[in-house]
């Protein structure tokens, strides 16, 4: 199945960001994911879903003033640089 980036950003100065956060983190623990322990708001998500169906679902646990990223990691195809936990990319490399 495909693997997806997801990245987030919620407004911390709304007063009920802590609910926010979790009713946030609620939908999406309903995909297959991974969290590498350094990336906060950050997770990789393994489902037949597309970009667009993952963000929409995902944007109803969020406000206007909040932020979402959703990209999909294709094998081979791109070009990066990082630092995630051998974890991680053993968990990314086991579904491109």
């Amino acid at each position: 199945m495909p693997v997806y980036l997801v990245t987030w950003d919620l407004n911390r100065e709304k007063p009920n960001y802590s609910k926010a956060r979790d009713a946030f983190i609620a939908l999406l623990d309903k995909f297959e994911s991974k969290k590498d322990a350094g990336l906060d708001s950050v997770r990789f998500v393994s489902t037949s879903w597309d970009a667009s169906q993952i963000h929409d679902y995902l944007r109803k646990a969020q406000d206007d003033n909040d932020r979402l990223l959703v990209s999909r990691i294709h094998k081979g195809s791109a070009e990066r640089n990082d630092w995630l936990s051998k974890a991680v990319w053993d968990w990314i490399r086991e579904r491109e």
